[in-house]
């Protein structure tokens, strides 16, 4: 695999490869350590099985699934780091940002910047606390220009309340920044956003593979939580939605709907441990889902037989 510096892509470049698979590895941790190395394996995984149509980039990102919330900054650049490097200029890379405080949010944006290989486009994950849309509106817009103005920075919004729709049109009608908008609500909100959206930005499905009925309605793309065991899966439901084909994407969909059902079952409360359970289960050894990380241990014994179940028949999609 290369290991380079990858040149800027222009944002038609960039949403093009969002309109494909944005995978999401989950970080492996040891003894409540991210182990580094089975990290890399699995970006290894990833980028070696890139089954995409047409020759379309990897789009991989350490996000909510990884999960950054629960990183230290210096364990998130880490990431982040070794991640692009490995990656060069194979693939596309998508950071994800807690945007509270703004202030820590734009020093860990310079910071990426910065890096050897730095990222492609920023994932600004949803707003924690109390605030008005209308405020949101305000300070991203702010926020916005001045990472754009500093460092080139594209944005895509993690959206999460459907109370910000309004807000949300607005912003990618006045900013430059922000190029992508990803659905994180249900799927009633994916017309009502594409068209609040227009051509000012990509309305990306952001719930996992169960993204049929998400791009009948509009959406273009998708984010993958299983995608770092069972890519092949992944990449087949983008590829028959690109070619118009959805009756072939419900077909993959509902080959995986058991393991996706899990992650999503109980407010997403395993949505994390049930595919470091598929890892640990499946038998691969060209991946490494580790022990489980802080406020995510491993799944109870029940759990992991309903996991053993979903996975049964799909070790043709690894």
């Amino acid at each position: 695999m290369t290991v380079a510096t990858a040149p800027q892509l222009s944002t038609n470049q960039l949403l093009s490869a969002l309109e494909g698979v944005t995978a999401i590895p989950c970080a492996p941790y040891r003894a409540g350590s991210i182990d580094y190395d089975a990290h890399l394996k699995n970006v290894r995984y990833l980028m070696q099985t890139n089954n995409l149509s047409e020759g379309r980039p990897r789009v991989l990102s350490i996000a909510g699934t990884s999960p950054i919330h629960q990183m230290t900054r210096a364990e998130q650049v880490r990431m982040v780091d070794v991640t692009t490097r490995a990656m060069g200029n194979e693939g596309v890379y998508v950071a994800g940002v807690m945007p509270s405080p703004l202030a820590d949010a734009k020093d860990l944006i310079g910071e990426l910047n910065g890096l050897q290989r730095p990222p492609d486009a920023y994932l600004i994950m949803p707003l924690a606390g109390v605030y008005d849309p209308d405020g949101m509106y305000s300070e991203f817009m702010a926020f916005g220009e001045e990472v754009d103005d500093r460092f080139g920075a594209r944005l895509i919004y993690y959206f999460k309340d459907s109370r910000d729709l309004s807000q949300m049109g607005q912003l990618f009608r006045d900013s430059e920044a922000f190029v992508g908008v990803k659905v994180g609500t249900s799927e009633d909100d994916v017309q009502p956003l594409v068209q609040a959206i227009g051509d000012n930005g990509l309305v990306i499905w952001g719930i996992g593979d169960r993204c049929t009925r998400a791009s009948q309605l509009g959406t273009k793309g998708h984010t993958s939580g299983i995608a770092v065991a069972y890519s092949k899966a992944s990449d087949a439901i983008n590829n028959a939605q690109r070619a118009g084909d959805h009756a072939e994407s419900q077909r993959v969909e509902d080959a995986i709907f058991a393991l996706e059902e899990l992650r999503f079952r109980d407010g997403r409360r395993y949505n994390y441990s049930a595919v470091i359970s598929a890892m640990a289960q499946c038998g691969f050894d060209d991946i490494d889902g580790g022990e489980g990380a802080p406020f995510n241990p491993p799944v109870p014994a029940a759990i992991s037989r309903e996991v053993k179940a979903a996975i049964a028949d799909l070790a043709q999609y690894h």
